[in-house]
């Protein structure tokens, strides 16, 4: 084709104007929403599944009893975790929690607290973790701390106290439930003005929100825990789509997946103060929709259609 002198010029400032914007646009494509994408479960079994390692989750939540140093099951449990995980290149974050799993459970005392949970924070930190958490869903009715966030402020103080740097620590854990703000109020009124700022991360626990297709719990604490420190970062240290729960969600593995994209739409929308996520959980029940069931896959590691879900859109996320 011939072409004026004149023209070619022009051909070559369009051609690099081309070349300009898809340099630019190419990495706009590829930009993924910065809230790190994570997994909780309690079963070491996760990590040889093929489905995981598919996933790419370089992250993981384990709950722990506050007096698990002196319960051989609960120590062997964690130890095999971590060991396995840390094994598979995935770093894991532990939640301390309650020992008792109903409402007679007692809340230990400080002493206590600073024994056994600091003894924890201790034997973990040896192994690699530098990630924890003072109470597992403090608001909870059956969690002792309940009605106590006062208490909870002061396990921060002694989980900080034993666990320098480098190490994070959770020091306020919710419930998306009513009244989750006057609780965050509480537990920072309870706080030092030096404390208010160092507690800089709460975790959020939103299946409300989620499975209710709503932002009003996350909202909440969200706005609460800023009065106190308007730096404050906040992961959701657990949620996901609820496959069965009683008689208030019943077995429904479609609508569970229908949930786990608003889970991901949510943190979307609050990405600029949210920074993890933690889906629970990997396993299903056996039997199948028995009790709480929130899996990815069923009990025997087969996908679920939540598993699909995850997986599309956790791809858009970072690790």
């Amino acid at each position: 084709m011939a072409t004026g002198s004149g023209q070619m010029p022009r051909i070559i400032s369009v051609l690099l104007s081309a070349v300009v914007l898809a340099a630019v646009a190419a990495p706009m494509a590829e930009a993924k929403t910065p809230v790190a994408i994570g997994l909780g479960d309690q079963n070491p079994a996760m990590f040889s599944s093929k489905y995981f390692r598919a996933l790419h989750v370089k992250r993981v939540r384990y709950f722990i009893r506050w007096d698990g140093m002196k319960v051989g099951y609960a120590r062997r449990g964690a130890d095999a975790f971590v060991k396995t995980a840390r094994r598979n290149h995935v770093r894991v974050f532990i939640h301390i929690s309650t020992n008792n799993y109903s409402r007679s459970a007692k809340l230990p005392s400080l002493a206590q607290y600073r024994r056994y949970a600091g003894n924890l924070i201790k034997r973990y930190r040896n192994m690699g973790v530098t990630e924890f958490g003072v109470w597992n869903e403090a608001n909870h009715f059956k969690q002792p701390t309940s009605r106590n966030p006062r208490r909870v402020a002061q396990y921060y103080r002694i989980a900080r106290a034993k666990c320098r740097r480098p190490c994070t620590v959770v020091g306020l854990d919710v419930l998306d439930q009513r009244g989750v703000g006057s609780y965050v109020s509480r537990f920072y009124r309870a706080l030092s003005r030096a404390d208010r700022r160092r507690a800089g991360i709460v975790g959020i626990h939103n299946y409300g929100d989620v499975n209710r297709k709503r932002v009003t719990g996350t909202r909440e604490i969200i706005r609460a825990a800023r009065r106190y420190n308007h730096h404050a970062k906040f992961w959701f240290t657990e949620t996901g789509g609820i496959v069965n729960l009683g008689k208030t969600w019943k077995c429904s593995p479609t609508r569970a997946a229908n949930r786990l994209k608003y889970m991901f739409s949510l943190a979307r929308r609050y990405r600029a103060q949210v920074s993890r996520l933690y889906a629970y959980n990997w396993f299903g029940t056996s039997p199948s929709c028995h009790g709480f069931d929130s899996g990815l896959v069923n009990a025997k590691g087969t996908p679920r259609k939540g598993y699909a879900v995850f997986k599309s859109q956790a791809r858009h996320f970072t690790r």
